[in-house]
């Protein structure tokens, strides 16, 4: 009809959704709605779309809201094939150079615990995605860190020289392994567990695929390996151990400190010494705050660190700590971001204030686009366009007029006294605009097109 505001949501959103559903009458909106939260939350969860049209929404119909429901065109599988479970153990018992990579599917399929009992008993090294941060703890010395264009040299070197590598709700992107040429060069057996069929070898093929629900997987992978007459050899792990130790010895997340210039990776280094006893969330947007955030908070739990991954959205920061806050109303929350990020959804503030969600938003003000300011340093010669934020508002009167505190801190040695006040302040919403030091570059970094193992590790790389 072309009416006011009209538009086609179903066509639009088809190519982002999971599903979507056009209710063209009232009699069947309260199975359609059964239906979206069934599809959304089984499976590879994902976004249902309900588009309901205004003449459907004025009108009124009696309420049946079915307890169970049954899609013959949709049927996610939950139990892996046991005859490929059991080629996996065999594999990974024989190997040599074993590695275990895991990503947000095992923070989706609530399977952290099965991770954690699963390298206790084999004693393997493991690695978590950007989104699988948590699932295993970082304080583990069996945890190589983040892998990927930003992780750690240790974890992208074992990536690349594993004999055996373990992926549980991983996808293999791009951020992850690089140039997948390069990732194929070396030849290692692959074994992949997906609840998603399209998600296995869709990037890299795999020797043993195993579709089903991670968290039911791993659970009888465990108990095949328990009741296996195998066991690791002992003597090739202990040499593969030795082997990632020396990787280790770069020591790739060192970085300078200052006594005059805020470093970003000491600010989040203090944040985790001050949150790690403490119920505490981290939300982050996307940028280099985002990728210290990562490297440098050492998550535990997992469901503690919330951010928008391969989507890169920046705004999320602050609507996803609301959310937290709401739903864990008194845990700490912490939205990691930086100057142009929070720009994005700043009126949010008004909500913080109106539903009475006391947020700590700590923006890493480098007065840059840093990541894109980054980038353009080291790809594009130098020539910076449209990074500077030359024209930023005073971030601690904006806080205050939206009714919440601000803290503008610009010393390192103010640095752990704010983020104490801001913890203190538990009511308020609490806004740190910290001026850390515009020039630092996020190490290590894998440049686009490169494969995992060919890192820059600082400046003198370049």
């Amino acid at each position: 009809l072309d009416a006011f505001q009209e538009c086609d949501t179903v066509g639009i959103t088809r190519p982002i959704v999971k599903h979507n559903f056009l209710v063209k009458d009232v009699r069947d909106l309260a199975i359609t709605m059964k239906k979206a939260f069934y599809i959304a939350r089984t499976g590879r969860p994902g976004p249902v779309v309900v588009d309901v049209p205004k003449d459907v929404s004025l009108k009124t119909a009696p309420f049946h809201y079915p307890a169970h429901i049954e899609m013959r065109s949709y049927t996610p599988v939950k139990k892996g094939h046991s005859g490929q479970i059991r080629k996996a153990v065999q594999l990974l018992l024989s190997a040599k150079r074993p590695y275990i990579y895991t990503g947000g599917g095992v923070i989706l399929g609530n399977a952290s615990a099965e991770v954690r009992q699963l390298v206790e008993l084999l004693g393997y090294p493991c690695t978590n995605t950007l989104m699988g941060l948590g699932a295993f703890p970082a304080t583990d010395p069996r945890f190589l860190g983040m892998l990927g264009m930003h992780g750690t040299y240790e974890a992208n070197m074992t990536m690349q020289n594993c004999d055996v590598l373990l992926a549980v709700g991983a996808r293999f992107d791009d951020r992850v392994i690089g140039n997948p040429k390069h990732f194929a060069s070396v030849e290692r057996k692959i074994v992949h567990i997906d609840i998603d069929p399209s998600s296995i070898s869709k990037r890299v093929k795999v020797d043993i695929p195993i579709v089903g629900d991670v968290k039911d997987v791993l659970q009888e992978l465990i108990s095949q390996i328990k009741d296996a007459q195998a066991k690791p050899d002992s003597a090739a792990l202990s040499s593969w151990w030795k082997q990632i130790a020396d990787w280790r010895g770069r020591e790739c997340l060192k970085y300078k400190n200052s006594a005059d210039v805020i470093k970003p990776q000491f600010v989040i280094e203090k944040l985790w010494e001050l949150t790690r006893e403490r119920d505490t969330y981290i939300t982050s947007d996307v940028g280099q705050h985002q990728m210290w955030a990562a490297q440098y908070y050492r998550f535990d739990e997992p469901r503690r660190w919330i951010n928008s991954g391969g989507l890169g959205t920046m705004g999320v920061g602050l609507p996803y700590a609301m959310g937290i806050k709401l739903a864990k109303p008194d845990a700490d929350v912490f939205c990691v971001t930086g100057e142009g990020s929070i720009q994005m959804c700043i009126q949010e503030l008004s909500t913080c204030l109106q539903y009475k969600t006391p947020v700590k938003i700590l923006s890493l003000n480098n007065r840059y686009l840093g990541m894109v300011r980054q980038w353009q340093q080291l790809d594009y010669g130098g020539r910076y366009s449209h990074s500077y934020m030359d024209a930023l508002p005073d971030f601690v009167k904006l806080a205050e007029a939206y009714g919440h505190v601000g803290l503008k801190i610009e010393k390192p040695s103010e640095v752990e006294p704010a983020l104490r006040e801001a913890i203190r302040l538990k009511d308020r919403t609490v806004f740190l605009d910290v001026r850390t030091d515009p020039t630092e570059n996020v190490w290590p970094m894998v440049k686009a097109g490169q494969g995992i193992s060919e890192m820059l590790l600082g400046s003198e790389d370049l």
